[in-house]
């Protein structure tokens, strides 16, 4: 392999997606791939082994991509890696950059799009398209919830009382309706259902 050419790791738990990029990547002038990985052990293993240019993970697999996103740069600060997963929520986004990603992508781009955001997380560059850095730009400019809001959140779109959710929580019913008037502030919504919707959309719940 000459220096021209980009050497790849690709992290998905679907077979599936494994073998069409893999494919893709063969028929690349210029990319190269050194392995696959199926979860967080393995994406942290194979790395550490391999020592690709670029790292291609999905978010969603066992383990969970942001840990290993996380874990690989921790012991390898100039890990360059993007992020190619389902998830478009502003909150998804977050997580994934802050977590030491340089670049963020959805699974539905065109191969051209993610070739040429492997080139360019490659050369030391970031990559987040337009639709993204808007939404991103979004939960940067809004009111973003603290650790607590986001925990009632969680119970609160599970569809509990506040009766419910100051017992789990181990906190009063009337702290409970504080945070959650807060939570509908933030979000700019009326109602608990709205609530619960919206954190869908934006990511606020996602486990990973």
């Amino acid at each position: 392999m000459d220096n021209s050419t980009i050497s790849l790791l690709i992290a998905d738990d679907h077979p599936l997606i494994l073998a069409g990029l893999a494919t893709l990547v063969a028929a690349t002038p210029g990319l190269a791939l050194l392995g696959q990985a199926f979860d967080a052990d393995g994406a942290v293993a194979q790395y550490a082994r391999l020592r690709p240019d670029v790292l291609l993970i999905d978010l969603d697999m066992p383990g969970g991509g942001l840990d290993a996103i996380a874990r690989i740069r921790a012991a390898h600060a100039e890990a360059r890696i993007v992020i190619l997963t389902t998830f478009d929520g502003d909150e998804d986004v977050h997580r994934g950059l802050a977590a030491g990603a340089a670049a963020y992508l959805l699974k539905q781009a065109g191969f051209d799009e993610i070739v040429a955001c492997v080139r360019q997380v490659a050369s030391g560059r970031s990559w987040l398209p337009p639709r993204l850095a808007e939404k991103l730009a979004a939960r940067v400019h809004g009111s973003a919830l603290s650790r607590r809001e986001l925990d009632i959140l969680g119970h609160l779109s599970a569809g509990k009382s506040n009766k419910l959710i100051a017992r789990d929580a181990g906190i009063g019913v009337g702290t409970v309706k504080f945070h959650v008037n807060n939570i509908l502030s933030k979000l700019n919504v009326s109602c608990r259902t709205e609530a619960a919707s919206v954190a869908r959309q934006r990511g606020l719940l996602h486990p990973f």
